[in-house]
């Protein structure tokens, strides 16, 4: 007797769209056959999702929860935590979130990652994993340290290449810490996560915009320029084409020039993947004059209408891969605490809208496949993060992660429909279709809008890059 099957005559799996059954036994996906297969007296539950779309649940590989932010009034807060966030991804229809350990100077990196797991064991709603973050002047010991985490199922390792904002100095890492990183990921078959910055335009346009009397918010695009974003993309790739073996992600791509820097290594056999971030597809440089502007902003900034329409092209042609959304949950007072160019909070709050945004602005308005749809909210994450298969597909064996859209909940998104915050900068933004249901791992989170999820339901994930993603032949 299986425990759930769920049928619809738009189930999405790796070989396509069609009219499916998926079984599901415990917390795996057992089959997925054709429609009717399996009758009511098989199954403990039987759900006719007919008129719905059945997909992977949705990944999203760049998160910040319990994030420590400093304020330009001196106080620090920390951002929403992983029991506010999981269950507005679960409502979301998203069903794994990629977080980081930060390490910080004095300490180790298993020391960052074990503080990490004890902000995320027991609570969080929905699976996890950790990307491992380094910053600033690296000490030698790091490097064997880093080794040892990538060996131990953490492989992914984020660098910044500026230091973002003048109050955080120390932030970036120097191209030769970079380069002994890029040696040591390339070694243990890992990948490194980027933010690419330029940091001597960064820093040079936030002197020189102070200076000139133009240190408002609204003049945020000036500081992280689409320059910025160009030099320092390039400089990681030409760094990397002396590492071999070495696999770049770039993280929150906002500009033209970034897209082309990767569609251009990507051309030369380079495994280097994009992600950008709904922001950026949705809202430009001009949302910052809007009232409460800052709601909009993430660091790098908001760019032109030509950028978006670069990001877009880019999801196209496969050099933008995955739309994840920089998540920092805080309240709109906090938000929009910041005024200046050197003070504004950054990240957003967006991961319960981000499927459904992206299925209206992909299939509902660009005329996407469900497939390519699918792949830029879940399945590329999984396969370039090495969650793939057990993640982001519907197949026999994968962890029977399911969410069901239902394009009848064509609806206007309000914050107060939304569980994360006080505020949504996606307020009236109509979308096509909402998830009806959601499913982790075999259980039915949320069903027509009702929880039953718990905070022990989430699960670490341990990850190992595929020769496949090193290679730049998954993708």
């Amino acid at each position: 007797m299986l425990d759930l099957v769920i049928r619809s005559d738009r189930v999405v799996t790796p070989a396509g769209v069609g009219a499916c059954d998926v079984a599901i036994q415990g917390d795996k996906i057992v089959a997925v056959a054709n429609a009717g297969t399996f009758g009511a007296d098989r199954t403990k539950r039987l759900i006719d999702a007919t008129g719905k779309i059945v997909m992977p649940g949705g990944i999203d590989p760049h998160v910040h929860l319990k994030w420590y932010t400093p304020h330009p009034d001196g106080s620090v807060t920390y951002t929403d935590p992983p029991s506010v966030v999981s269950r507005a991804a679960l409502h979301g229809g998203t069903t794994t979130m990629i977080d980081f350990a930060r390490w910080t100077h004095g300490n180790t990196i298993q020391q960052a990652i074990e503080r990490r797991h004890e902000d995320w064991t027991g609570q969080c709603h929905c699976d996890y994993s950790f990307h491992v973050m380094v910053e600033g002047r690296l000490p030698p010991e790091i490097f064997d340290q880093l080794g040892e985490a990538l060996r131990s199922g953490y492989p992914t390792v984020k660098i910044f290449t500026t230091d973002i904002t003048p109050s955080r100095r120390g932030r970036m890492v120097d191209f030769g810490d970079i380069w002994e990183v890029f040696k040591v990921v390339a070694q243990e078959r890992g990948m490194c996560v980027m933010h690419g910055e330029d940091n001597d335009i960064v820093m040079h346009m936030y002197e020189k915009l102070i200076r000139e009397g133009r240190a408002g918010f609204e003049n945020m695009a000036e500081v992280h320029n689409a320059m910025s974003e160009d030099l320092s993309f390039r400089r990681v790739l030409g760094l990397a084409k002396n590492v071999p073996g070495i696999v770049l992600y770039f993280m929150h791509v906002s500009a033209a020039f970034g897209v082309e820097a990767i569609r251009e290594a990507r051309a030369r056999g380079m495994p280097v993947y994009g992600e950008t971030l709904h922001q950026y597809l949705m809202y430009t440089a001009d949302d910052y004059k809007r009232p409460n502007g800052q709601m909009y902003h993430t660091y790098p900034s908001l760019k032109a209408q030509a950028d978006q329409n670069a990001l877009w092209a880019g999801t196209v042609d496969n050099t933008i891969h995955t739309v994840a959304t920089d998540e920092v949950c805080c309240s709109l007072k906090v938000k929009t605490m910041g005024k200046r160019i050197d003070d504004t909070t950054g990240g957003n709050v967006g991961v319960e809208p981000r499927v459904s945004l992206m299925y209206t602005e992909m299939v509902g308005r660009r005329g996407y496949s469900l497939e390519k749809f699918v792949a830029l909210v879940s399945t590329n994450a999984a396969k370039i993060m090495g969650l793939y298969p057990r993640k982001g597909a519907l197949a026999h064996g994968a962890d029977a992660d399911i969410t069901v859209l239902d394009p009848a909940k064509r609806t206007t998104i309000r914050k107060e429909m939304l569980h994360e915050s006080d505020y949504t900068p996606w307020e009236g933004h109509e979308v096509h279709a909402w998830p009806s249901l959601t499913v982790l791992r075999g259980k039915v989170v949320v069903d027509n809008g009702k929880f039953s999820g718990d905070l022990k339901d989430g699960q670490y994930l341990f990850r190992r890059i595929s020769d496949e993603t090193r290679s730049g032949a998954m993708l």
